[in-house]
């Protein structure tokens, strides 16, 4: 014989659990309480959303022309991405993950540089004062107590406009009497070689001029390059790999 349950068991068995179903109230209650979208200001590398594109690469400068203003590269949602033409969904991905780099101040190299004339900033080797340990005797190519940096310079101090050649000291070093060294840019991203080569990605060697280089805005110097797959990708590597050999030991016969 079946025993009965209390009725007073009853009044205090817990209901099951009912999931009410969205509505549009709710998700109107999420969008109220969404974190408020910062843009950020353009720089002078970056001053417009062709160039922001450009940087980045994989062919996202074709769709330029399809966000309108700044503010909407910085504000668009993935669907509206989407509805304005911007395809394939990963180059959607991409965008979004770039600017939100740009967003909270990650940049690519030059992105930092305040002296930019016609998307061409000037790049220059100077010396500086340290306080490293290793840079208390003289070497060959800096002073004592000296270290060599790479700093941005305005385009008129390393090479005149008009074509007219920058004053050249004895040894083929640029005069840097007229740079003001306090107030120039310190660029990161690149390095010295030779004690006055500038290397580093994008950067194009002046010729005739030492110790300067310019570093300008092209497609793709941003860009971080996508992965290739080897036989087929991690999932089907070894299945791809097996039919190779067995279609060798066939031909083999």
């Amino acid at each position: 014989m079946a025993l009965k349950r209390p009725s007073t068991l009853l009044l205090h068995w817990p209901s099951p659990i009912h999931t009410p179903p969205p509505n549009t109230t709710t998700r109107a209650l999420h969008r109220l309480h969404a974190p408020t979208l910062r843009t950020p200001r353009p720089t002078p590398f970056v001053p417009d959303v062709p160039t922001f594109l450009t940087l980045i690469g994989r062919n996202l400068a074709s769709h330029a022309a399809k966000i309108p203003s700044w503010e909407a590269l910085f504000t668009l949602s993935s669907l509206q991405l989407r509805e304005a033409g911007v395809e394939p969904a990963r180059a959607r991905r991409y965008l979004l993950w770039w600017r939100e780099r740009f967003r909270n101040g990650i940049t690519g190299i030059g992105g930092e540089l305040g002296e930019v004339r016609d998307g061409v900033a000037e790049l220059r080797v100077v010396e500086v004062e340290s306080r490293r340990k290793g840079d208390r005797q003289a070497m060959l190519g800096k002073g004592a107590g000296m270290r060599r940096v790479v700093v941005n310079v305005p385009a008129s101090v390393a090479l005149p406009v008009g074509g007219s050649k920058a004053t050249v000291e004895a040894g083929g070093k640029v005069d840097v009497g007229s740079v003001d060294v306090e107030g120039a840019q310190v660029v990161a991203g690149v390095r010295i070689l030779a004690a006055n080569t500038i290397a580093g990605t994008g950067v194009e060697a002046v010729k005739g001029h030492q110790g300067v280089a310019r570093l300008r805005v092209k497609s793709g110097l941003w860009e971080e390059r996508r992965g290739h797959k080897v036989d087929g990708g991690e999932r089907r590597k070894e299945e791809v790999r097996y039919k190779r050999r067995a279609q060798e030991r066939k031909m083999a016969r």
